[in-house]
């Protein structure tokens, strides 16, 4: 049916990466970038950035968004990047979590008008992300949940 082209059978969404370590505390100066109080994550935005780069992803820049911390992704055919959340109590070590910003689906296109599959390429980010947290022992993960953690 046309409904079925339209609206086609979603997949799960990404999970929020919940992380627990002493690596990312709250920054020097960080609060005078914060948009809402409470919304740090800035070194673990700036960590992802350098890390994925170095996984071949083009990370033009980090910011500070209401709700937390962005990594944009560049070179991509549609929208993405890296949701960093901290948790507004943070102590000497630090909650956090990082969620991509769009699901793994097909999707219509109305800029493109046509279907977009974004599967591969967001299932690749989350594996990276979270081989990024695996293969640093300061970083533990906490969980993979589709419940905001914080």
């Amino acid at each position: 049916t046309l409904a079925q082209k339209i609206e086609p059978n979603r997949m799960a969404a990404n999970p929020f990466i919940h992380i627990r370590s002493t690596k990312f505390p709250i920054l020097p100066g960080e609060e005078e970038e914060l948009v809402n109080e409470g919304t740090y994550g800035k070194a673990l935005a700036e960590y992802l950035a350098e890390h994925l780069r170095t996984r071949g992803y083009d990370i033009p820049f980090t910011c500070c968004e209401d709700w937390g911390w962005w990594v944009e992704i560049r070179g991509q055919p549609y929208s993405l990047g890296c949701c960093v959340y901290g948790a507004s109590d943070a102590g000497d070590s630090p909650e956090l979590c990082v969620k991509i910003s769009r699901d793994p689906e097909r999707k219509w296109s109305l800029l493109r008008f046509r279907m977009i599959d974004t599967r591969e390429r967001v299932n690749k980010l989350l594996d990276d992300l979270k081989a990024v947290f695996e293969d640093d022992s300061e970083v533990e993960i906490a969980g993979l949940t589709e419940d905001f953690p914080l």
